[in-house]
């Protein structure tokens, strides 16, 4: 009765679990690294991410449930669920997505490998010549890294690091130790240092071979243990809990720099919240590393494929390789930046707005025109917020040449960014010294928006140019990241954005600002105003809808306004890329809701906002997310696009998103995805190729409503139509989603520990 019960309000719930919807993102990427159509260089990419991304999931979003559990606080998860049924529910799926990306691997991935021109192969696989090149890879550069540690009474239990590829070697002494009697086992750990490749390369005639280092490892760990005999040598690797941000520090005196330092030092010994292990294990490795870190079975994962597929990287990095994943064709020319208007950006910026659509269009004029103006002599200063950079970032390399040139230059570097810590305080660091004015974040928020501004004197008058968008400033990620920015010198925008540059950097308190709306003052609020006006138009009979495009949906308060409009007939369509805990095409709550998602050749990373407003709508653009986050713990700024041509481009956008049906996949009401199709007379449209090919008459031609805007493709959604069930799934017809189902073995619970990290 008690498991049913759980599945049970798991179905009730008018909202999807966090965790879980994260979770059945990774196995839309997993689906990518399924697919036949692909080469087998990007199917190794994309597992290559599932690897990554559940990494940072273990670390972030299991490591924030073991804050409430180890603290003994009460948690109830959007399902419904308390932290100790919820753990149990979460594990069980990550189990299963863990088992379907090893037999990914193993048996659609890897028996392709030989007619690609490469293997990857165990020591016993080799050739005579390529063990002796092997062993000498291991005498000259892996084992003067090795240090083996000995955990037993005399010795303390070492620090494992997170990440890191482990042995757990057990030997038995044979009478010659001083420190063991004849015949006692002992435990010795041996740590892989990270900064040594994931594989050994060997050319075999025409094929590469790649020897994962741990295979090379354990056949010389007998000149490690060298008058003992191993009776075991077991390869793990841990995940620490690296949930330690600051975002909701009430501390607004903190030292920001020092407290950032101090959760880096607090990452590498976290509590541990996962363990992968190879099959067949020792049961007395396990034993002690379980009660170590007070873990059960749920935490402990059996790899059977290769432990940390982020290695197959390395893959793809070799010289042989280069170039062999999907070609993405150059950028091409902005719709709103005609041929040779970058020569005099400064000129053209004056009478015209640009809108930028990364990847598809370059991230240069920006990164240009701030190149520029660090040598203009008419520039007087630069303002830019920064959350991640490039590495040898052309954006740091201008703003220090500014400083030289005697230009105020003043940065506000968000040293909260996850992962990104320790290079934007170096970063900043370099500024400072050339005498930028740095911030290092915002007192308790993380500063999350995307702006620049550079102010230049142009005889009597002071010009403000001002670049504003959702993603990044840094080159690398702009050509795999989908991101819409918009360059302006609009006399209102540069208000609105000095006004927000005076709040975050002093003390500030804007008057309204007149075309951004910005969190975490009142964008909820702005939001929830304007779905309401379309509540109104809807019940007066007006046309009425949204379209909304973003990273994560998960604000309670937000999804019951969607929910609220629903009810009262408002067309909503969704396009979230990751998280999303509404719950749509639910009778009585949000029929009218439709939520997809696209996940392919590129990471869609644009937030964009569209309302329609009885036939004048309203488009927005920013950095925030529908998310708790976004709107209290987080600096963020969207803006809205006025330029009727602007705007035209943006709706467009939309419009191309919601006509994609190659690479986009439909939530149903029970939360799980399925795969959208073309129906018969609907010709293929794959988004992340068909915006090489918009021009300006594509663009004029998208009414600023389209009936498509407000279509729901409900027989799709409820599984009768065109749809294609997605993962996960199993052979049985009509399986039913993991997450939705009890264990058949259930997760034993074994909780406790004092290890604890900040909650994010």
């Amino acid at each position: 009765m008690k498991l049913f019960k759980s599945a049970d309000l798991i179905r009730k719930s008018k909202y999807i679990s966090r965790d879980l919807s994260w979770l059945r993102f990774n196995y839309r990427v997993l689906d990518q690294a399924k697919d036949a159509g692909r080469s087998l260089f990007d199917r190794l990419r994309f597992m290559a991410i599932t690897s990554s991304n559940l990494d940072e999931f273990f670390m972030i979003r299991v490591g924030s449930l073991y804050n409430y559990l180890d603290y003994g606080k009460e948690r109830v998860d959007y399902s419904g669920l308390r932290e100790l049924p919820f753990r149990r529910k979460l594990l069980d799926f990550a189990h299963r997505f863990v088992n379907d990306q090893s037999m990914t691997y193993l048996n659609e991935l890897k028996p392709l490998f030989e007619k690609n021109g490469f293997n990857v192969l165990k020591m016993a696989e080799l050739t005579e010549l390529e063990l002796k090149k092997a062993d000498g890879y291991f005498k000259n550069t892996i084992f003067p890294l090795l240090t083996p540690m000995v955990y037993d009474s005399y010795h303390g239990f070492p620090l494992m690091m997170n990440s890191m590829l482990i042995f757990g070697v057990v030997t038995r002494s044979g009478g010659g130790d001083a420190e063991a009697e004849k015949g006692q086992e002992r435990l010795t750990f041996v740590q892989i240092p990270q900064n040594l490749s994931r594989f050994f390369e060997l050319t075999r005639k025409d094929k590469v071979i790649f020897v994962p280092i741990e295979e090379i490892v354990r056949a010389n760990l007998p000149k490690l243990f060298r008058n003992v005999e191993i009776v075991s040598a077991d390869l793990f690797r841990i995940t620490r809990n690296g949930d330690f941000t600051l975002e909701e520090s009430d501390d607004i005196d903190v030292d920001f720099i020092k407290e950032i330092q101090l959760g880096l030092k607090t990452r590498k010994k976290g509590r541990v919240v996962r363990l992968e292990v190879e099959p067949n294990a020792s049961a007395a490795l396990t034993g002690v590393l379980k009660e170590r870190w007070n873990i059960d079975n749920g935490n402990v994962f059996v790899i059977n494929s290769l432990i940390d597929l982020k290695g197959l990287l390395q893959i793809l990095k070799h010289p042989n390789f280069r170039g062999k994943g999907a070609k993405m064709p150059a950028p091409v020319q902005p719709i709103s930046l005609p041929e040779g208007a970058e020569d005099n950006m400064f000129e053209y910026l004056k009478t015209h707005d640009v809108l930028l659509h990364h990847p598809y269009n370059s991230i240069e004029p920006v990164v240009a025109l701030l190149e520029k103006a660090a040598e203009d002599p008419h520039v007087l200063g630069i303002k830019q917020t920064i959350y991640r950079l490039a590495d040898d970032s052309r954006v740091t390399a201008a703003l220090l040449k500014a400083a030289e040139n005697g230009k105020h230059v003043s940065v506000l570097f968000e040293v909260k960014a996850r992962f990104d810590e320790e290079r934007n305080i170096r970063e900043g660091a370099k500024l400072e010294k050339a005498g930028c004015f740095v911030i290092y974040g915002v007192s308790k928020y993380k500063t999350h928006t995307k702006m620049l501004m550079i102010i230049r004197k142009e005889g009597e008058k002071v010009t403000r140019y001002v670049h504003i968008g959702s993603g990044n400033y840094n080159e690398q990620t702009s050509r795999i990241y989908t991101d819409v920015s918009m360059l302006t010198t609009n006399d209102v925008y540069g208000h609105d954005v000095s006004e927000f540059f005076n709040v975050i950097t002093g003390h500030s308190q804007p008057d309204d600002y007149e075309y951004l709306i910005t969190a975490p003052k009142d964008m909820r609020q702005q939001l929830i105003s304007l779905i309401r006006e379309e509540v109104r138009n809807a019940k007066k009979g007006l046309p009425s809808g949204i379209v909304m495009k973003m990273n994560s949906l998960e604000d309670r308060e937000m999804m019951d306004e969607f929910y609220r409009a629903s009810k009262a007939g408002v067309p909503i369509r969704f396009i979230v890329r990751g998280i999303c805990c509404l719950r749509p095409g639910r009778p009585g709550l949000s029929e009218n809701i439709e939520v997809r998602s696209i996940v392919g050749d590129f990471l869609e990373h644009s937030r964009m906002f569209y309302f329609h407003q009885a036939g004048d709508p309203k488009v927005y653009a920013g950095s925030a997310d529908l998310m708790v986050r976004s709107f209290d713990r987080r600096i963020e700024a969207l803006f809205l696009i006025v330029n009727p041509q602007l705007k035209r481009e943006a709706i467009n956008i939309l419009y191309f998103n919601l006509k994609d049906n190659q690479n986009t996949y439909l939530m149903r009401e029970d939360g799980a995805y399925i795969r959208r199709q073309p129906t018969e007379d609907e010709p293929a449209f794959n988004v992340h190729k068909e915006f090489y090919q918009r021009n300006y008459g594509m663009v004029a031609e998208t009414a600023l409503y389209d009936e498509y805007l407000c279509r729901a493709e409900v027989s799709a959604v409820r599984g009768t139509g065109d749809g294609q069930e997605s993962v996960p799934a199993d052979d049985r017809p009509n399986a039913p989603d993991p997450a939705d189902s009890e264990p058949e073995h259930p997760v034993p619970v074994d909780l406790g520990g004092e290890e604890l990290q900040l909650e994010a």
